[in-house]
């Protein structure tokens, strides 16, 4: 298990361009689309250009943006293709958007006039949350298209269907959409590297360092709750014992300790065929951020952020705060880690549908989220929860592929 031994041959990755994946249609047509008559011109104010924001330093952008636009934050994406952060003000009829506008640009992203503000985008997530927490269906906020994107997939139909549909309708025009998935939503259990436990087969997430200092290691919650004990092979000795694990509820995570106190666990991602991604530091997700992840079955695959905060309701119960993907997953990924091509950690596969020829919707867990849950840190220690510029840990600092590109 190549996540907890050394390899001898150590490489980096060149490029999300350099993984080679199956190709998995991205089921969100619009959404690169500009809302119809509220994108500003994304030229900045007079004098003002928007500056060029690697992926890594986007989020923290962003947090610091919707802090102080307070009400007329409304949302916020990277755009890759431009390395630029676009930030959504909420039309107000007042002067208060305009003023928020103009931070926007000084700040060096881009402002873009909306309808919906965050708050009732917010509340109607609330309201899909009350009366359409449905199994099969998934929902997050769509910053691309200031929208709540709900997600329902083969299994809602009927007076399902209809209940979610009327709920949506509620909302007011404009402030949801629903689209259908061609698969099932359920986690990925059987699921880096493959790990087993009580008959199911996971993926082993990200080495960590847990908060006694010993070395284990992150993997899915519903991983975690499937069993006790995990090993390297199928029928094998235990290697790790679950010390805490979530599922369902506020997240999908699970931290494991190795059973040898002594186990050297590098903090690195297995690419395959003898090649290593050494993980500097663990980041925070943005929409428009390019990604990749790596699971035992389906080994590399990559893809972009599509949604925050999105809640899925698994037949097992209903899970939030999680990231929402175009990336392909299968049956036997659950747990394994979702990453940039500059070596930062940021989710940990959870569940979806679809698969890798068909494609799909994919969910996440933040591993930021879950490192601070567990009181562990990304490898040995010291590189904590936070998130730095590209470029800054190792690997190439590749910023990854274009928005947009089919996966």
């Amino acid at each position: 298990m190549s996540h907890r031994r050394i390899s001898k041959g150590k490489a980096v990755l060149a490029g999300a361009g350099a993984v080679g994946v199956a190709a998995a249609a991205i089921l969100l047509p619009n959404a690169n689309a500009s809302q119809s008559g509220t994108d500003d011109g994304a030229g900045g104010g007079a004098g003002q250009n928007p500056r060029t924001v690697s992926a890594a330093s986007a989020p923290e952008l962003v947090a610091r943006l919707s802090s102080q636009l307070g009400d007329d934050y409304a949302g916020a994406y990277y755009d890759a293709a431009k390395k630029q952060v676009v930030v959504n003000v909420a039309d107000s009829g007042g002067s208060g958007g305009n003023e928020s506008a103009e931070r926007v640009r000084a700040s060096g992203a881009v402002a873009r006039n909306v309808r919906n503000s965050m708050g009732e985008l917010r509340s109607a997530t609330g309201t899909l949350t009350r009366d359409a927490t449905i199994p099969g269906t998934a929902w997050a906020v769509d910053p691309r298209t200031n929208q709540v994107l709900v997600t329902a997939d083969t299994t809602v139909t009927g007076e399902r269907w209809d209940t979610l549909e009327s709920t949506v309708r509620s909302l007011g025009d404009g402030v949801a959409r629903i689209q259908k998935s061609a698969g099932e939503f359920k986690p990925f259990l059987e699921g880096g590297d493959a790990i087993f436990g009580g008959g199911a087969r996971c993926s082993l997430g990200f080495n960590v360092t847990a908060q006694d200092g010993t070395p284990g290691f992150l993997t899915a919650g519903h991983c975690g709750v499937a069993a006790e004990q995990w090993s390297e092979a199928q029928n094998g000795a235990p290697v790790g014992t679950v010390q805490a694990a979530t599922f369902p509820g506020d997240g999908d995570f699970a931290l494991l300790t190795y059973d040898d106190p002594a186990t050297d666990a590098p903090s690195e991602v297995d690419l395959g065929n003898g090649q290593t991604l050494p993980i500097g530091q663990a980041g925070e997700a943005a929409v428009g951020l390019d990604v990749i992840r790596m699971g035992s079955t389906t080994g590399l695959a990559d893809g972009s952020v599509t949604g925050l905060n999105a809640t899925v309701n698994y037949a097992e119960g209903s899970v939030s705060g999680l990231i929402q993907t175009n990336v392909c997953a299968e049956p036997g990924d659950s747990g394994g880690p979702l990453f940039t091509a500059d070596g930062t950690a940021i989710g940990l596969t959870s569940g979806g549908s679809g698969d890798c020829t068909s494609g799909g919707e994919t969910f996440f867990q933040p591993v930021t989220t879950a490192l601070a849950a567990v009181g562990a840190e990304i490898g040995a220690g010291g590189a904590g929860t936070g998130t730095g510029d590209a470029g800054s840990g190792t690997g190439t600092g590749n910023d990854g592929v274009e928005v947009g590109r089919d996966h």
